[in-house]
């Protein structure tokens, strides 16, 4: 099939990140400008696809039903006692990759996820307000969610369920023996292959168009954007990561984006290949539609319409509070591009990150840190608490 027509050179919304933007300082970092002709050779991976994934839907979950087919994985990863046809699919399934490869460093892990943790509030600000916020500016890669109706089921939902995977695969242990990480991946990644081999039957999906819902290339992007985009969030609120700690968190998304079935050869090792990674795929993407705007709309009014906190007043200043930090990390012009209205008082959080930043200053003291991972960590599995009983419908 010929490449599909959303693979186009932007000239609009990433452009103007890479020249005027955050993208700017990651290329004076990088030290040059890629060559955008170098992205043809990724552009295959718009039609390509977790065919392993694909394949436990059509033979498991297609058969018995999404719950009973996760039951049976959780039953299958703690001790491995199911029999009959789940087990045999799973045994297929997980002789197509290794669950712990030579190469995987846990050390490195437990780095990752200490700078994921002590990130506290602030993370999970970067991650709604830059990282899923900004993802918008991006037609093609939001259409699966249009096709699965997750517009329609409320940004509470989406972000419900991506704190929940995000906090259980950043807890201590989660990717050791006895921790729930590897669970949490693998439910994803069968949720991925799920809406993608239903979007395929049951839609009037247009590949030649958009490629395959929820390809190689996207999901790489997505990656992208909980480590890459991530760390240059948390870097622009004033934290400054340790080298130890970010080579961790380059390895531990390398690890979660190996098992959610990138390929390996895809999944950058380091920083400075997470920004030409991000370069290429962001300057092939045309700009955000009108699905685009919508999603950041329904993003917007969620902290109003949500149930917490009780009072209007307090979720009206919330949701200023959000709109600071869109402007903050992405920028007027984008903002304008998604249609998000300026904050009238959100400025108050400039205090706020005057305080981060003082703090950070004082992160080398070790035991300093020690109180910040289990603070932020803690506040985190608070602000999820949150989410569920409030926002999860």
């Amino acid at each position: 099939m010929e490449t599909p027509s959303r693979y186009q050179v932007n000239t609009a919304s990433f452009d103007h990140y890479w020249k005027k933007g955050a993208g700017r300082l990651l290329l004076q970092q990088l030290g040059y400008t890629p060559d955008i002709r170098n992205a043809d050779s990724f552009k295959k991976y718009l039609l390509e696809w977790d065919r392993d994934g694909d394949a436990v839907v059509h033979e498991l979950y297609n058969q018995v039903g999404f719950a009973t087919a996760h039951a049976a994985l959780q039953a299958y990863l703690t001790n491995g006692s199911i029999t009959g046809t789940a087990k045999q699919v799973f045994d297929r399934f997980f002789g197509t990759f290794e669950i712990r490869p030579s190469w995987l460093d846990h050390d490195k892990i437990d780095k990752g996820i200490e700078l994921s943790q002590r990130s506290g509030i602030p993370g999970l600000l970067v991650l709604r307000n830059y990282c899923l916020m900004g993802g918008y500016e991006s037609a093609a890669i939001n259409k699966p969610l249009i096709y699965t109706g997750a517009l329609k089921k409320g940004a509470a939902k989406r972000l419900t369920e991506t704190t929940l995977f995000w906090i259980g695969i950043t807890r201590t242990g989660a990717f050791k023996e006895g921790g729930g990480g590897l669970l949490q991946v693998l439910g994803t990644r069968f949720i991925h292959s799920y809406s993608r081999v239903n979007i395929l039957e049951k839609t009037d999906w247009d590949t030649r168009q958009w490629g395959v819902p929820l390809n190689t290339w996207d999901m790489l992007a997505t990656q992208l954007g909980f480590s890459l985009v991530f760390l240059t969030g948390l870097r622009r609120m004033g934290f400054r990561p340790s080298a130890e700690e970010t080579e961790g968190l380059f390895h531990l998304w390398k690890y979660i984006g190996y098992l959610l079935g990138i390929p390996l050869k895809l999944l950058p090792a380091n920083e400075a290949e997470a920004i030409e990674a991000l370069y290429y795929w962001t300057m092939t993407q045309s700009k955000g539609d009108a699905d685009s705007v919508a999603l950041a709309q329904a993003l917007i009014s969620e902290t109003v319409t949500s149930g917490f906190p009780k009072s209007i007043w307090a979720r009206k200043l919330m949701q200023q509070l959000h709109l600071f930090y869109n402007y903050f990390f992405l920028g007027t012009y984008s903002c304008r591009l998604l249609q998000i209205p300026k904050p009238v008082v959100g400025n108050i959080a400039y205090f706020f990150l005057w305080r981060l930043r003082r703090l950070e200053r004082k992160m080398t003291q070790p035991a300093l840190r020690g109180k910040a991972i289990r603070d932020g960590g803690a506040r985190q599995a608070r602000a999820l608490e949150i989410y569920l009983k409030y926002k999860r419908f």
